[in-house]
């Protein structure tokens, strides 16, 4: 089983569990994974999602290269390879809930490309983060480039794109292509996913919404978003927090 999900509580691990291959994606892999975030979300017990390696050390080499050389001379595989990557990242990002990449080791290529897929990512000091098609002469898709875009903005991703080149921790946080170093990243993705399961689930989910429809293009309210701040004032939520706030504990959500 080269991709697990497993629950402790309100958080679910996303595992890739590839180990003599660097956890490099197979397509079985990119269409499995998708399936997995969307079992995450339609469980209603779990709140937080983190994705990481189930082996010390790793995270993701990207894209399984053999496959690439074996496969790329069949159209009908590079169409079913490009929809079953882009149904990967696409599930990441836009998944209802929020999702945490702890990274250990590289995360190259497609391997980086999940990363940048996800809400949050916590990067061990040893992690090196790159993206890598100008090595190998293939192209990086438009909605994966625009993660990247949206992320750490056009120049740096132009850099990214145009050396190839692997960034340390250290750069990879400066740039903005991390938000935290840590020398346990699952240990801190965990600490992390528990505090955001403490809060007031309709807030967080609301606010992931709407970031995404500002990251989409969206400048101004529409209807929805304008009841999204409307109804909030009338679910169990609010009524907790204020009660909460009142009686001068922490709120159960």
């Amino acid at each position: 089983m080269t991709l697990r999900l497993e629950r402790e509580g309100a958080v679910a691990t996303l595992l890739i569990d590839r180990p003599r291959q660097h956890n490099a994606m197979s397509q079985e892999m990119w269409e499995q994974l998708p399936r997995l975030v969307q079992e995450a979300m339609a469980d209603e017990a779990i709140r937080v999602l983190i994705l990481t390696s189930a082996t010390p050390g790793l995270f993701c080499a990207g894209a399984d290269i053999h496959e690439f050389a074996r496969c790329s001379g069949d159209e009908e595989w590079r169409v079913a390879n490009q929809a079953a990557i882009r149904a990967t990242q696409y599930a990441l990002a836009h998944a209802e809930k929020p999702v945490i990449a702890a990274i250990e080791g590289d995360a190259v290529g497609g391997g980086c490309g999940l990363a940048i897929a996800c809400d949050l990512r916590i990067a061990s000091p040893a992690a090196r983060l790159g993206i890598t098609p100008a090595k190998l002469g293939i192209v990086y898709g438009l909605f994966d480039t625009k993660l990247l875009v949206d992320l750490v903005g056009p120049a740096r991703a132009k850099r990214i794109l145009f050396t190839a080149a692997l960034h340390d921790a250290q750069e990879a946080l400066a740039i903005g292509l991390i938000d935290q170093i840590s020398p346990a990243p699952l240990e801190a993705a965990m600490a992390l996913a528990e505090s955001i399961a403490a809060n007031a689930q309709h807030s967080i989910r609301s606010s992931k919404a709407i970031i995404r429809r500002i990251l989409d293009g969206q400048a101004d309210d529409d209807g929805e978003t304008l009841a999204m701040f409307r109804d909030a004032f009338t679910l169990p939520d609010f009524r907790e927090g204020v009660q909460a706030f009142r009686d001068k504990r922490r709120p159960c959500f």
